[in-house]
């Protein structure tokens, strides 16, 4: 599956473009459309909240800073007790670690728009909507080919790897 962008001038043309790519047979689940807040998306599927934010990254760095503070206070509690009194909880310190540093990283990210999306910003801002689709690879060229030729105003902003199922 690729993810690809395409940046389209307004909410009519956006319309229009979704049930194309809906008569092609593809789902809701894989069309997300980012734009300007208070534009009405109507039956449109909009952006959620993990492809609109940085909570998915934030999480994840936070489990791993948290797992490696965990791991750390570990150490430190078999340095200064001894295995046998700190070898059983340090399991628990890192995973209480991993916890919270999720937790703290999650929440913080949610605060922060995604930063792979920050070059459409001024754009969204000027009433363009952006529509990301999810697509196995053998249909990219044929779905971006349909949307460029029947709707030359809607511009090809790029393709990327999707991330794993989490995103």
């Amino acid at each position: 599956m690729r993810r690809i962008y395409f940046l389209v001038p307004n909410i009519a043309l956006t319309h229009k473009i979704v049930n194309e790519l809906r008569s092609e047979g593809i789902d809701d689940c894989y069309i997300h459309i980012l734009a300007k807040r208070d534009t009405p998306l109507e039956d449109i599927p909009e952006a959620g909240v993990t492809l609109k934010t940085d909570f998915i990254p934030a999480l994840e760095r936070g489990v791993a800073l948290g797992g490696t503070t965990g791991l750390l206070a570990g150490l430190a509690g078999l340095r200064f007790a001894g295995f046998a009194i700190a070898g059983g909880p340090i399991l628990g310190i890192i995973m209480a670690g991993a916890t919270i540093g999720s937790l703290v990283g999650g929440l913080l990210g949610m605060n922060a728009a995604n930063s792979r999306l920050k070059k459409f910003e001024w754009a969204i801002e000027q009433g363009n909507l952006l529509i990301l689709l999810d697509l196995p690879k053998d249909r990219i060229d044929a779905i971006s080919q349909l949307i460029t030729k029947h709707h030359p105003e809607a511009t090809f902003e790029g393709i990327e790897p999707l991330l794993p199922p989490s995103y």
